[in-house]
């Protein structure tokens, strides 16, 4: 079964998401492709199985979510930063999942659709608690962090794909990447003071 998962990978890398088929799967894994259906039924629980062991909001997010959730009070503006800087760092790291995000983006998949609502019910555990706190205030922190979330995603792409800066930084190199973190963590800390402050005025 793991050989299978991690075959689903390597064809990701070599072939691009076209490539995701029974034949090419097995032959990357070594195995017979009678084991895809023995062990999973179908070549999509095969891909979906493999695509969400890499999905950051559906493995590593979602246990610290899960976490928070439990203890809203907790939820404060360095954890919110640690988990976008986590998300950032995801990415950048793995070219197979920066392959899966491209081809959420890029095409229509019952797959991809199902991984993307199962990413928004993850949010949604923490982003209701966040509502109470931040929407009295008037402060719409959905969609901050919607172009927070969405603007790492496009950076780390951006930067795999195209080699080239992005309003002149190169976040491949060190330095370039922690420019984005710190710029990151001054935006959610101002955000949450900002619902802060507007609290001690009331």
């Amino acid at each position: 079964m793991h050989r299978l998962i991690m075959a689903v990978g390597e064809v990701i890398q070599k072939q691009g998401y076209s490539g995701l088929n029974i034949s090419n799967i097995s032959k990357a894994a070594g195995v017979d492709r009678k084991l895809v259906y023995t062990y999973f039924g179908s070549l999509d629980n095969l891909i979906e199985t493999y695509i969400r062991q890499k999905d950051y909001w559906n493995t590593k997010a979602k246990d610290v979510i899960e976490r928070l959730s439990g203890d809203p009070q907790s939820i404060d503006a360095d954890k919110m930063t640690s988990l976008l800087q986590g998300q950032f760092e995801a990415i950048l790291a793995d070219r197979s999942l920066q392959k899966i995000i491209h081809w959420e983006i890029g095409e229509k998949s019952e797959i991809l659709r199902k991984l993307a609502d199962s990413r928004e019910e993850t949010g949604e555990r923490l982003l209701r608690h966040l509502d109470l706190r931040f929407e009295p205030k008037g402060i719409d922190l959905r969609a901050m962090l919607a172009l927070q979330v969405g603007g790492l995603y496009y950076l780390a792409l951006h930067a795999e794909s195209n080699g080239s800066t992005f309003c002149g930084i190169d976040i491949t190199q060190a330095e370039g990447k922690e420019r984005i973190k710190k710029a990151l963590d001054i935006l959610i800390h101002d955000t949450f003071k900002k619902a802060d402050l507007l609290t001690d005025k009331h």
